[in-house]
Order: structure tokens, then C-alpha cells, then sequence
């Protein structure tokens, strides 16, 4: 009997033997639910008429307060080429949306968009293809508060969320309609006109894909692959991490394969036209004049190792300065940080975030 107990001991801890693989935890499911709106007869800036449908995903319960009023309506708003079901990673959802957590969907009511451009909203790719409207970002926030007003019923927001282009749409918001949020968060711009090298690799990958022959003139019959490969080369190196990268690709063969798997699966998910009209968009972006207009309270936010917006740029200590109630925060860079990507990842920044709800009560 002993004997046997010990060949069984030493069956099951030999060296030779494999390890049961970890198990990954199961990806949370969020209660949410999606619809559409219709934005009728939309007024482009550049003079264009056309209707326009809005996708968005909301979680938790709309509450009215005493004068019927809809008063914990949370707008979160997506980066460039992004949708607002990318709020359901768990990096982002996992750490805010749970019982107790910052934006707790027991208290408050989230609301996802998808805009102009981007996801299940309308968008070249749909059929019109060159023949869309060029929307800007005053188009984009203006087709935000159209759906926040019309279709949802929001005189007041909560709080405004975004990151990246919802970063600057932010910004918009704050300057083009004051009283519309209790609270600002922008996370990962700055609020002047995208110039210098921020606008040169946009205008690069746009130039890449129509150097493209197969591009034809937006008139294409199959996406044009090597000007999406030079563009998407571009895309992933703004927005890449070069602590963490090392740490994680140390050698050359391991960072080679991931990239090469990266812009693979980044090239498949993409449409050409539906790139240039995403990177183009921020042409008329430029709220650098007017921010004394935000009179919302403002938690801003950047990364040290943001490739996009660099930690060397004078703008938010004079910008802060100009705003009434606005604070900046910039995230060290370390080995954990994720460039540009540390926006959507909560456990960095997620207590600004409480704070900035606790001030604004």
C-alpha cells in the first residue's frame, strides 16, 4: 500500500510529466443593449444634406430625478477606427462598470456610440463610398449630441469620456456646448490643431493607401492592399509601447512574428476609404482659441509614452491655465504603460476618475 503511494507520488510530480495548461478566466458578459438612430437630414459642414444612422450600446437604467430629468446618462466616446463596444474590453469594462466601481451600471447609465464613420454607423464602405459626405469632427459631435438630445432624451450628461479622437471630441464638447456635462475626461489628446508629426503619419497613411493603383480612385472592387499595409505599419507604430514591447518581444524573431501577425489581422479588419475618412476627419479640429468657453470641470489625462501626443509638448500647462476647473495628470512611462493605449486601460488613470465624480456631485 505504501509502496503504492509512493509510485503514485512520484508519478505525479515527475519532471517529465506536463503541467495542465492555466486556465484563462472567463470573459465577463455585459447586460447591454444596442439600437440605432436615425439623425434626419443632417447639415455636413461642407454643405452636404443626408440622413444619418448612429449604432449605440447602452448599460444599465436611465434615472430621472425629480423634475423627470435624466441625470446619470455617462457618454463614452471611441478613438480613431474604433466602435463603442471596444469599452466592453476588460481592461476598461472589468474595472469600472462592476458593483462599487466608478461607473458602477447599478448608478449610472452608460452610453456606447458608434460614430459617423466607424462600426454599424453609416459610412463610405456602406455603398457611397467617395461619393459620402466629408465629415469633420464638428460634424462627428454635432451627430453626438443630436443622438444624447433627440433620441435619448439627455438635457445634461453626466460625465463625457473619451479617448483619443473622443478625447478631442471632448474638448468640442466643452467648448461648443458648455452646459451640456457635469464633467469632462479626456484622455490621451491635446487641445490644439493636429499639426507637426501628429499630422504627418495621418497624412502619410492617407496618401499611402491613393498612391495605391488598386485604390482606383476610391472605385475599388478589392481592398488595396499595399497602401492598407503601409497604413496600418503607420497606425501600429503610433500606437505602440516601446517599454512594454521590449519587455514582452525581447528578441528579434518574437517581435518580428507578432508584428507580422499584428498588421496581418490589422489589414483584414480594415476598408480603405473608410481609413481616409477616419484619419481626415480631425481637419477642422482646432479648439485652442476657444477654451476658455469650457466651463465644465475637466480631468485631462496623457501618457509619457504616447507617441501621438508626446510627453514634451508645452500645451497642457498653458492649457490648464485657460479652463476653469481643469486639471492634467501624465502617466509615468514604465513597463506596464501602453503608449497611446493606456487610455483604455483603467487601472492606470481609474482614480482620477473617481475623484473627478466625487468634485463634481
Amino acid at each position: 500500500m505504501l509502496t503504492s503511494l509512493i509510485a503514485l507520488l512520484l508519478q505525479t510530480t515527475a519532471p517529465n510529466q506536463p503541467s495542465p495548461a492555466p486556465q484563462a478566466p472567463p470573459v465577463k458578459t455585459w447586460p447591454t443593449r444596442e439600437a440605432d438612430y436615425v439623425a434626419k437630414a443632417h447639415r455636413f459642414t461642407g454643405g452636404a444634406t443626408m440622413d444619418v444612422r448612429l449604432h449605440y450600446t447602452t448599460l444599465g437604467t436611465p434615472h430621472r430625478n425629480a423634475a423627470g430629468e435624466i441625470d446619470n446618462a455617462v457618454l463614452i466616446l471611441h478613438g480613431t477606427g474604433g466602435t463603442g463596444k471596444q469599452f466592453l474590453n476588460p481592461l476598461f469594462a472589468d474595472e469600472l462598470y462592476g458593483p462599487g466601481q466608478p461607473l458602477d451600471i447599478t448608478k449610472y447609465w452608460i452610453v456606447l456610440p458608434d460614430n459617423i464613420g466607424h462600426g454599424a454607423s453609416s459610412k463610405p464602405s456602406d455603398g457611397m463610398r467617395t461619393q459620402f459626405p466629408e465629415y469633420g469632427y464638428t460634424d462627428m459631435v454635432a451627430l453626438q449630441h443630436r443622438l444624447v438630445t433627440e433620441a435619448l432624451g439627455v438635457k445634461r450628461l453626466r460625465l463625457i469620456f473619451g479617448t483619443s479622437m473622443g478625447c478631442m471630441h471632448a474638448f468640442v464638447w466643452g467648448e461648443t456646448y458648455p452646459d451640456a456635462a457635469r464633467a469632462l475626461m479626456p484622455m490621451a489628446c491635446e487641445p490644439v490643431q493636429i499639426a507637426g508629426l501628429n499630422r504627418m503619419w495621418r497624412q502619410m497613411a492617407i496618401d499611402a493607401v491613393k498612391a495605391d493603383p488598386a485604390w482606383a480612385g476610391g472605385d475599388y472592387t478589392a481592398q488595396p492592399v499595399q497602401g492598407l499595409r503601409t497604413a496600418s505599419s503607420l497606425l501600429i507604430v503610433a500606437g505602440a509601447a516601446p517599454l512594454a514591447l521590449q519587455k514582452t518581444y525581447p528578441t528579434r524573431d518574437a517581435a518580428t512574428a507578432y508584428v507580422r501577425d499584428r498588421l496581418a489581422k490589422d489589414i483584414t479588419a480594415r476598408d480603405a476609404n473608410d481609413l481616409i475618412y477616419q484619419l481626415d476627419a480631425s481637419r477642422d479640429y482646432d479648439p485652442w482659441e476657444r477654451l476658455e468657453a469650457i466651463t465644465a470641470p475637466v480631468t485631462w489625462i496623457n501618457s509619457a509614452d504616447d507617441f501621438i501626443n508626446p510627453r514634451g509638448l508645452p500645451f497642457p500647462a498653458q492649457a490648464v491655465k485657460r479652463m476653469k476647473r481643469a486639471t492634467f495628470r501624465m502617466i509615468p512611462e514604465d513597463q506596464t504603460t501602453r503608449g497611446h493605449g493606456t487610455h483604455t486601460a483603467a487601472t492606470f488613470w481609474k482614480a482620477d476618475l473617481t475623484a473627478l465624480l466625487d468634485r463634481t456631485r
